[in-house]
């Protein structure tokens, strides 16, 4: 039988955020646009919200309202700070399962359980928002289908400078590739044809560097960043299909 198509709803949230030209101290909203696109390219149904507000009353609406929906995701809001409140309403209205997580950019995700629809509370940075839809959402909705989370196509490439990261972490650097002057000796050793340029060595605010890059680089958690002049294995952005 084939699966249902998962149906997601997308709730920007933040008091700062608005839709259209900004007046100063806004913020043009783009995490909730961004993960909507993303969800529909990998299958799901979504319903891109207006942006909500950030008081308790105003979120625990936008919850209830999605509820019919097979997953719920919220951008914003969800790291812990006097204005934070998603992970303390989620945890009213439900259960929250998990709040941080030892990733680098994206530690404050948040994931709760309301009424049996699972609710995953995205960081408002936006590259944190992003690694976290791809580490978790997207799986999510695979999990929905009844099928196995897809692997990502991968480069490998020889890093051109240091990756810095802290034990502990598991830290996604976004990289972009770069084809290299091969001489016949490196095709003999087997050498990759591309070297990895790092966008951004930190920071998970900077969406040029999303936008720059054609993939990541995970340094897991027990290394201490990645020396140049390795050979690395990129992740491309999009999974396969």
């Amino acid at each position: 039988s084939v699966a249902q198509q998962p149906t997601v709803g997308v709730v920007p949230t933040g008091e700062e955020l608005v839709a259209g030209d900004p007046d100063p101290g806004e913020v043009v909203e783009t995490n909730g646009l961004t993960v909507s696109r993303l969800a529909q390219r990998w299958g799901a149904r979504a319903t891109y919200r207006d942006v909500v507000t950030d008081d308790p009353e105003s979120l625990r609406v936008a919850i209830q309202r999605d509820l019919t929906k097979d997953v719920i995701v919220t951008t914003g809001g969800s790291s812990v700070g006097e204005r934070d409140l998603l992970p303390e309403v989620i945890d009213d209205l439900g259960e929250v399962v998990v709040h941080g997580v030892g990733l680098k950019p994206g530690h404050p995700v948040c994931l709760g359980i309301v009424e049996d629809t699972p609710v995953l509370a995205l960081p408002g940075y936006p590259v944190a928002c992003i690694v976290n839809a791809v580490q978790f959402l997207r799986p999510t909705l695979r999990w929905l289908e009844g099928t196995t989370p897809d692997s990502h196509p991968t480069t490998r490439a020889i890093l051109e400078r240091k990756i810095p990261s802290e034990p502990g972490t598991r830290t996604f650097a976004r990289v972009r590739l770069e084809a290299r002057d091969e001489d016949e000796a490196d095709r003999e050793r087997d050498e990759p044809e591309y070297a990895a340029i790092p966008t951004r060595a930190s920071g998970s605010g900077v969406l040029s560097s999303v936008a720059l890059a054609d993939g990541w680089v995970v340094v897991d958690d027990d290394r201490e960043g990645i020396p140049a002049g390795e050979t690395v294995t990129v992740e491309n952005w999009e999974p396969n299909a």
